[in-house]
C-alpha cells in the first residue's frame, strides 16, 4: 500500500469512528429521555394510587368514627331510658338510712 492509501484509510477510519461515536450519544440521549418519561408516568401512576387509597382509607374511618359515636348516642339513650324508668322506693331508702344513722349512735 502507498502512503496515500493509508492516509485514505485513515481518514475514513476517522470518520467512522466519529459516526460511531454520533451514534453512541443520540443513542444516550433516547436512553435519557425514555428513562426520564418512564419515570415521570411512573410517579403520576404512584401519586393516582396513593391519592385513592388515602381516599378510600379516609372514608372507612370517617365511617368508623359516625358508627362509633351513633353506638355511643344509643348506649347513652339506653341508659338514660333506664334511669327515667326507674323509680326511687324513698321509704326503704328513708328505713335504710334510719338505721344506719341509729347504729352509728
Amino acid at each position: 500500500m502507498e502512503p496515500e492509501d493509508d492516509k485514505n484509510v485513515l481518514k475514513h477510519l476517522l470518520h467512522l469512528e466519529t459516526e460511531a461515536s454520533a451514534l453512541v450519544d443520540d443513542a444516550q440521549a433516547e436512553a435519557d429521555r425514555r428513562l426520564s418519561e418512564s419515570e415521570t408516568q411512573c410517579r403520576s401512576l404512584h401519586d393516582q394510587t396513593y391519592t385513592a387509597e388515602v381516599a378510600k382509607l379516609e372514608a372507612a374511618y370517617l365511617e368508623e368514627i359516625a358508627q362509633v359515636r351513633e353506638n355511643y348516642k344509643n348506649q347513652l339513650d339506653v341508659y338514660r331510658s333506664e334511669l327515667l324508668g326507674r323509680h326511687p322506693d324513698e321509704a326503704a331508702f328513708g328505713r335504710l338510712a334510719n338505721q344506719f344513722l341509729s347504729e352509728r349512735n
